[in-house]
């Protein structure tokens, strides 16, 4: 599969008020409505616009006893990283799973499935950034020798995205084109891995996008959707 990264129109206002939109965790959302809004959310936030979102005791009454984001964000642990002010969003409003470099794991997986299969959240979005430490440090490393990682965790890390590299990564010293690779691969890792993913991705009740997260001027660039009329094969069990 191959994840194709554009700069998509943001929009400023969606549904009226975007602030109010973003943060009102009753509101039904299609897949693409839930796009839709961290896109706006986004725009806000590279703008210098961001909107209030409501940090009170009664929103956190209001949310207390049922969650309902309208996202789950794969991203990568990195603390300039943070999706909830990156998309301008509020306590509730997305699930975030955060790990050095995006990379997937089975906790990681459990994660996600959660997201999707017990709180039907209807988007995926795997998010890699610029200056990426994880992606930097495996561009370094020697990918037909021991890394140089200070512990089998790290080295872990380091392996895992260095297959990106291998799967296609056409310029493996650039940084920009193995952070996209290694998005990629962990999309098409979570669906392979996941029969619960690919089904919902394949019925149209999950989409997953891929992303790319600007440090300096805060702007994210989504792929296109993964849909079920592209959703990798399956991978073989490890």
């Amino acid at each position: 599969m191959t994840v194709r990264f554009r700069v998509v129109a943001l929009f400023v206002a969606l549904l009226g008020s975007g602030a109010l939109a973003a943060t009102d965790p009753s509101a039904p959302r299609t897949p693409h409505e839930a796009l839709g809004l961290l896109k706006a959310g986004n725009d806000r936030f590279v703008r210098n616009a961001s909107s209030p979102v409501p940090l009170s005791i009664n929103r956190r009454r209001e949310i207390a006893e049922r969650q309902q984001p309208m996202a789950i964000v794969l991203s990568c642990a990195d603390s300039r990283v943070p999706p909830e002010y990156v998309f301008n969003t509020g306590i509730g409003d997305l699930f975030v799973v955060r790990t050095a470099g995006g990379v997937i794991d089975r906790s990681v997986l459990a994660a996600i499935e959660h997201g999707a299969g017990q709180l039907h959240i209807p988007l995926l979005v795997v998010m890699g950034h610029e200056s990426c430490d994880a992606v930097k440090a495996a561009a370094e490393s020697k990918s037909d020798s021991k890394t140089a990682a200070s512990s089998p965790n790290l080295d872990y890390l380091i392996k895992a995205i260095q297959n990106a590299r291998k799967a296609g990564s056409q310029e493996p010293d650039d940084i920009r084109s193995l952070v996209l690779a290694n998005v990629e691969q962990v999309i098409n890792d979570a669906i392979g891995r996941s029969p619960m993913l690919r089904s919902m991705v394949e019925a149209g009740r999950l989409i997953v996008v891929g992303a790319y997260y600007e440090l300096v001027s805060g702007r994210v660039i989504f792929s296109e959707p993964v849909t079920s009329t592209t959703v990798p094969p399956r991978e073989a069990k490890r």
